[in-house]
């Protein structure tokens, strides 16, 4: 158990050290540029100047002061931000150094140290077909490093996936408009009207990560696949080509079928496999983002 224990906080460490960096060095100015405040306060009067727009001008200051005066403002910078990690059975596979819940647990840990670094408040919610742990939007450092370990440490009470109740989950729980990043492998179904509900009350990013291994089968003869969260067990036959490109073809009409659900309800979303870096994705993620709201 003690071991158990050390492992875990080997891992925490090591974590928080690779996630700190990247923040640092590659995230936090594009996280700031990408992710805008929810609005804007008042700051002050000033004498209205040319160019500045007439529906600021407060005509009680106006008419006190014989002169034109605009009302200013600046941008309520503090967003609260909700990462939400799938730690279904399903994102237990990894067909190479990495399974797709430690991707998740990484990109999840990035995502955290950027928001921390730019003053905002951060949540979590790990979900299986139910809730499993939410830790509500807070700030420092202490509060992430506890994020961080949960997502690392916590285990499913179930192997099933039910996108449909965490999009449910977030959407009658977090009442204050907030950034959400839904990390999930999206093998799930029935769940597209309760995230298109969940995309309109906040803005929500998809981030799929996926194991390539899922998608194309390799020549090997008979192999028996067991669906993790289910428990089913089926043999094939690899070495059949017909086999082969059947369930190429209907992994790629899921695939399909998930882009279409992001791309019906505006969802900005990146795909990261478990096979390569998951930074080039993120990059482009916010600087699409960015351009948006430049």
């Amino acid at each position: 158990m003690e071991d158990d224990i050390d492992q875990l906080m080997k891992k925490v460490q090591r974590l928080e050290i690779k996630a700190r960096r990247l923040s640092r060095e590659s995230f936090s100015g594009e996280y700031h540029a990408s992710f805008k405040g929810q609005g804007l306060d008042f700051e002050d009067f000033r004498e209205y100047q040319h160019g500045d727009e007439t529906r600021f001008i407060d005509w009680n200051v106006t008419a006190r002061m014989n002169s034109p005066f605009v009302r200013t403002f600046r941008e309520e910078r503090e967003l609260t931000v909700m990462i939400a990690v799938d730690i279904s059975g399903s994102t237990q596979f990894g067909s190479q150094e990495y399974s797709k819940r430690e991707i998740s647990a990484e990109i999840a840990a990035v995502i955290a140290f950027s928001a921390k670094h730019n003053g905002d408040k951060v949540g979590l919610l790990l979900f299986s077909n139910q809730k499993e742990i939410y830790i509500p939007p807070n700030k420092g450092t202490r509060h992430t490093l506890r994020m961080i370990r949960e997502v690392l440490a916590t285990e499913a009470t179930s192997p099933a996936t039910s996108l449909s109740a965490a999009c449910e989950f977030l959407t009658k729980t977090v009442r204050k408009k907030a950034l959400v990043f839904l990390l999930s492998d999206f093998i799930d179904h029935d769940y597209q009207k309760k995230l298109g509900t969940l995309s309109k009350l906040h803005d929500l990013i998809a981030i799929r990560v996926y194991d390539p291994a899922e998608e194309t089968l390799p020549n090997i003869g008979k192999v028996t696949l067991a669906d993790p969260e289910s428990g089913h067990q089926t043999t094939i036959n690899t070495s059949n080509s017909n086999v082969r490109m059947a369930h190429e073809k209907l992994t790629q009409r899921q695939t399909e079928g998930i882009k279409k659900t992001f791309q019906k309800y505006k969802i900005d979303h990146a795909d990261t496999p478990t096979d390569a870096d998951y930074l080039p994705a993120l990059h482009q993620l916010f600087k699409n983002r960015a351009g948006k709201h430049s």
